[in-house]
């Protein structure tokens, strides 16, 4: 344990020390958060940077996503054996190399290579900090430790956009990443002063097992997951067979983790027998699901149906940032006096109302309602995401802390890529639906041909006065294809509220470590 880690009496506030380390913690998330979603912004321009199919390019968020994935399972027997310290400076020092190198890719090929030496450093950083923040503040203290990492959680994929396409418009895509570096040394800077000096325990054995079956397993479980959005079905071999290679890599290390000789498991499924770890792994898994998934459809709608540009649909997503900042602090003090699972309930109900305002959206809907749905999904997600990883990691030792801070992060990730490709897939077969929306593809392919003007009008029965009016019909079919989606975001955020019913409704006491381990 670590200095200062868990003491038996203090103080019910966040002590200059605990803010210290909080500050570290912040600093490297914001780096690795914001990265993710600034350069999904730049995709475009790689396409015509790198001379490359918009398939090709998305490598370079798949390649980091793989890495990320196949990296996460190692980190809580890696800051057992070489404390969270050493690791935590490791991982900021890989990300931060492998973003200078991004910058220098002269190649779509280097450029993909890059992002998986970043991802390597990006995968550890959020398990790592979660970590150190939860030894450093102790379990009276987790719920407010944990709405300070989830500011650059909720605010990154907000304010990504905005800070990548000022990036790119007023210097180069290349600076989406060297802004890493000044970032980077001072978080390496201020850890090595402020985290305190690591204490390492006589060192685990390391799962070989585990890790040749669960790494790989996640990697090609994600890959496949994040192919269903190109392929346009979950039955493309290209899904199919990655997916259920992963999954037969997944469900073969499960009984290897619960095996009695196993004594130190890769990722330690043991504290599923902990009831509130389960119930919140639940909840968290429907949360993230339903949260990013709907998170891709916030920009899309403004960019594809109301025709904005990136930088401007990042500002008007602002609100939905502004909502979580003030309800985080109150919803972390409240999670400790009182319990988490009351502080879900109301922000998954919050969430819900907010998200079915947008089921009644059209191609013209005032902006004012938008951004007061927004700004109310806002004010619930300050009090869901990070309440309920309070409500897993309050109750474990603190040798338990690392293993389950790295069994969340996997269930976010796998939960987060599943709801992209559900959100994906269900959106672009709406928009299939539209024969409008179809008659405008065609007729763009067809351009000035006339002959072949006259024979997409007739495929798809478009009158001349339609054909006049054929954009705001369009613009009408798209609007109404996001308003679905929205219905089925709904129906998910609201179904967080059966797990979140069983999460604590009291002030969570630590148990006894073999009550958590089952030993």
């Amino acid at each position: 344990m670590q200095p200062g880690a868990m003491q038996p009496e203090q103080s019910d506030k966040l002590d200059k020390g605990v803010l210290m380390v909080a500050g570290v913690v912040v600093l490297g998330a914001i780096m690795s958060i914001l990265d993710i979603t600034v350069v999904s912004v730049a995709l475009n321009t790689f396409q015509e940077e790198f001379d490359a199919t918009a398939a090709e390019v998305a490598w370079t968020m798949t390649g980091y996503t793989l890495a990320l994935a196949s990296v996460i399972p190692l980190t809580g027997w890696a800051a057992d054996r070489f404390g969270t310290k050493r690791l935590y400076l490791l991982a900021v020092l890989l990300f931060t190399i492998g973003s200078v190198l991004c910058a220098a890719a002269t190649s779509l090929e280097m450029l993909v290579l890059f992002r998986v030496l970043q991802g390597l450093g990006g995968g550890m950083l959020m398990p790592l900090g979660m970590t150190i923040l939860t030894r450093a503040a102790g379990p009276e203290r987790v719920g407010r430790v944990m709405a300070v990492l989830g500011i650059p959680m909720l605010l990154g994929p907000i304010f990504g956009p905005i800070l990548g396409g000022a990036l790119i418009e007023s210097a180069s895509w290349h600076w989406i990443f060297l802004i890493n570096l000044p970032i980077g040394i001072a978080a390496i800077v201020y850890a090595w002063i402020v985290l305190p000096k690591d204490h390492v325990e006589p060192s685990e054995t390391f799962d070989w097992l585990g890790m040749v079956l669960l790494s790989p397993g996640l990697a090609l479980f994600l890959y496949g997951v994040s192919s269903i959005p190109e392929e346009g079905t979950a039955m493309a071999a290209r899904v199919l067979v990655p997916m259920i290679l992963g999954l037969t890599l997944i469900i073969a290390f499960v009984p290897w983790a619960l095996a009695r000789r196993n004594i130190h498991p890769l990722v330690e499924l043991r504290l599923f027998k902990n009831r509130n770890m389960t119930v919140a792994i639940i909840a968290m898994t429907l949360f993230a699901i339903a949260f990013f998934g709907a998170s891709l459809l916030f920009p899309l709608y403004f960019i594809q149906v109301r025709g904005e540009g990136t930088l401007f649909t990042g500002w008007l997503l602002a609100p939905q940032g502004v909502g979580a900042m003030i309800t985080m602090p109150i919803a972390g003090i409240l999670a400790d006096r009182i319990g988490p699972g009351k502080i879900v309930m109301v922000g998954i109900t919050v969430i819900t109302v907010g998200m079915a305002m947008f089921t009644q959206i059209g191609a013209d809907t005032s902006y004012v309602y938008i951004l007061s749905a927004l700004f109310i999904m806002g004010l619930g997600m300050g009090g869901t995401m990070m309440p309920i990883m309070t409500a897993a990691l309050a109750t474990l030792t603190a040798h338990n802390v690392a293993r389950g801070s790295t069994l969340l992060n996997i269930t976010q990730q796998v939960a987060a890529s599943i709801g992209t490709a559900l959100f994906s897939v269900i959106l672009t077969n709406e928009l299939k639906d539209s024969r409008f929306v179809a008659a405008g593809g065609a007729l763009a392919e067809a351009g000035d041909d006339q002959t072949k003007v006259a024979a997409v009008l007739e495929r798809f029965g478009i009158s001349s006065e339609q054909l006049g009016n054929l954009e705001q019909l369009v613009t009408n079919d798209m609007a109404d294809a996001f308003a679905t989606v929205f219905i089925v975001a709904t129906v998910l955020v609201a179904c967080c509220l059966i797990p979140a019913a069983f999460l604590p409704r009291k002030k969570v006491a630590p148990v006894d470590p073999t009550a958590v381990m089952g030993h």
